[in-house]
Formats: C-alpha cells, sequence, structure tokens
C-alpha cells in the first residue's frame, strides 16, 4: 500500500501542518493502519518510500540508535519521563510507529519516536518503525527537529540548544538569543542556567522534563556556590551506589518525589559547605526606657519612646543641621 503525501513537509504521522497539506488525513489513517510503504516529500523536497519495519522486543536496543543531533537527551527517559505513553503501550502495545533511516551497517538510526524506542524497551514490547533510505544528514536533523515539537524539549535540553547558538555566534547574547528562539528573556536565563548543571545533578530527578525554572535557579546557585574541589565531592555522591537518587525515596507521585530529592541535594549541599551563621547585631539601651539603638555597619537605627513634641521636633532638627 502506498499513500502520496508530497505536501505534508515532513510533519509525519498525526503530527501534519493541516494549513500546508493537501491531505493530512492519509498520513494519519496510514499510520493508524499500520501501512506497509508510506512514500512523502522530506522537508517539501525528494520524496522518500518509508518501509514499516517490525524488531523484536529483545533487538531494540542492539538494532537501533538515536540520531546523535537529536535535542532530547536520552539519558532522561525513564519510566516517570514516559509515563505519558508507557502506560498506553504496556496495554495495548505502539500505537504509532516511529520515523528513520537505514545505516550502513544495517542498523536503523531513530528520527522520530526516541521516546517510543525507550518505551519498547522498558516495556519489553516490539518496536515499529517506518524507515527509508538516502536521507541525508540535514533532513534527517529537520525531521528530528519536527518531532520534538510534539512533546516539549526540557529546560535543560533546551538550555543546550541556546548555548550552542550562542557558541557558534549566530546570536550575540540572551537578548537576541529570547528573539531568536521567540521567548522571554527570563525562559533563556533560566535554560542556559540548567544546561550549565552536570548531568549527574539533574539525573538525580525522576523527570528532567517536569523541573521548572525555580528549582533550576536554585540548583544553580548550589552548584556554582561550591569551588571546584566541592563540586567535584558533591558529584561523586550523587555517584556512589550506582542509582539515581530519586530511586531512593519513599514516596509517590512524580511532583513530591522532585521536592524531596531537592531537599536532599540541599542538605548534601550544606553537608559539603555549611552555611556561615552571621551574628546578627543586637540593639543596645542608651537611655534605660527611652532610648536604644542598633548599629549595622555604616547604618544607625534609632528607637525613641516617651518623647514629648517639643523634644520630637528639637531632635528631628537637630538631625537635620548635622547631617546636611
Amino acid at each position: 500500500m502506498a499513500i502520496k503525501t508530497k505536501d505534508l513537509n515532513a510533519r509525519l504521522f498525526g503530527k501534519a501542518d493541516k494549513r500546508r497539506a493537501t491531505t493530512p488525513s492519509e498520513a494519519q489513517t496510514a499510520a493508524r493502519d499500520k501501512a506497509s510503504v508510506i512514500e512523502l516529500a522530506v522537508a517539501g523536497e525528494e520524496t522518500v518510500a518509508f518501509e514499516l519495519v517490525k524488531i523484536a522486543a529483545g533487538d531494540v536496543a542492539s538494532k537501533t540508535q538515536v540520531f546523535a543531533e537529536n535535542a532530547r537527551e536520552q539519558a532522561f527517559l525513564n519510566e516517570h519521563a514516559l509515563a505519558d505513553i508507557l502506560n498506553t503501550l504496556k496495554d495495548r502495545g505502539q500505537q504509532y510507529p516511529a520515523v528513520g533511516r537505514w545505516l550502513a551497517d544495517g542498523r536503523i538510526e531513530v528520527l522520530d519516536g526516541s521516546r517510543r524506542r525507550m518505551s519498547c524497551i522498558l516495556a519489553e514490547k516490539d518496536f515499529l518503525i517506518y524507515v527509508g533510505k538516502g536521507i541525508n544528514g540535514e533532513h534527517a536533523k529537520f525531521l528530528s527537529d519536527v518531532a520534538n515539537a510534539h512533546k516539549p524539549l526540557s529546560l535543560y535540553e533546551r538550555g543546550k540548544e541556546m548555548q550552542a547558538l550562542l557558541d557558534c555566534g549566530k546570536v550575540a547574547d540572551q537578548k537576541e538569543l529570547a528573539k531568536y528562539c521567540q521567548c522571554s528573556e527570563a525562559l533563556v536565563s533560566g535554560a542556559l542556567k540548567a544546561a550549565a548543571l552536570p548531568m549527574e545533578l539533574l539525573m538525580a530527578y525522576p523527570s528532567v522534563g517536569e523541573l521548572g525554572r525555580p528549582t533550576i535557579v536554585k540548583l544553580h546557585r548550589l552548584y556554582f556556590g561550591l569551588d571546584s574541589q566541592q563540586q567535584a565531592g558533591f558529584v561523586s555522591q550523587l555517584e556512589k551506589g550506582g542509582e539515581a537518587l530519586w530511586k531512593s525515596i519513599d514516596a509517590t507521585g512524580i511532583t513530591r518525589i522532585t521536592r524531596e530529592v531537592t531537599n536532599m541535594l540541599e542538605a548534601m549541599g550544606e553537608t559539603i559547605k555549611p552555611k556561615v551563621e552571621i551574628e546578627k547585631p543586637k540593639p543596645q539601651e542608651l537611655v534605660k526606657g527611652k532610648i536604644s539603638y542598633l548599629r549595622d555597619g555604616d547604618k544607625l537605627q534609632l528607637k525613641m519612646k516617651k518623647l514629648s513634641e517639643r523634644q520630637m521636633d528639637e531632635i528631628l532638627a537637630y538631625l537635620n543641621d548635622y547631617l546636611k
């Protein structure tokens, strides 16, 4: 079965741009019905035939790999990060095939569907993927980016892309970056902070995609408040036992586990670099029962009681004249 959809512009299988496609329903129907072959124009250019391939559950990890330039960080894909599709996949199997290309060694590179791939590995289910030949690197990147638009990237993943734009000189600063990415400067700042954090710290959480800017800013302040030796010790503690920190928490629900992980990380940070308690200055009595003062650096606070109107006027006049 071959279905021609040359105007789909690579927005495949339920992600078609209906404003530009002439027959988006054909691709959706073909994917749902698991058509053996689907033909379409990749990026609106050369038409490619995609063949449906089924990979046995036990072979998914060895016979497939994810496109190296995929912006989604594969190390973050665990049962919590994939919860939105994992349960359905376990019960009903894979509903929509992924998309990939053949490699020279006979393996398949996944361009669209890295989350489905990992879900099949975790659930021990067969993996369905449409595979095309002759897809160049530029078109592979296009297909991968279109796929990632379906499920938003984490702040870390967005930050990596933004940092790459800064490093290559495509944009000069965060202000230009916000315009280029069509987002707020606050989001840019949070994303870049996330991208600066070590993977070991982020993988302490059950789902990195659930970490918002407040948590990222807190982690950034915690980690970069340490010197290089302390940072190394901090990361070393996270790697002990070889298991992610979140797995040691006796709680349910991503929100609660995330909060507990943050609390534990802050406690670890204080162990490595204890907070220095600065003794606050205490008020001193000048005239018993009437006047006390508090000195804090170059600041002086006076507290006066039981003053008449005349006394207040005279004191204020004196201060005004003295401090001119």
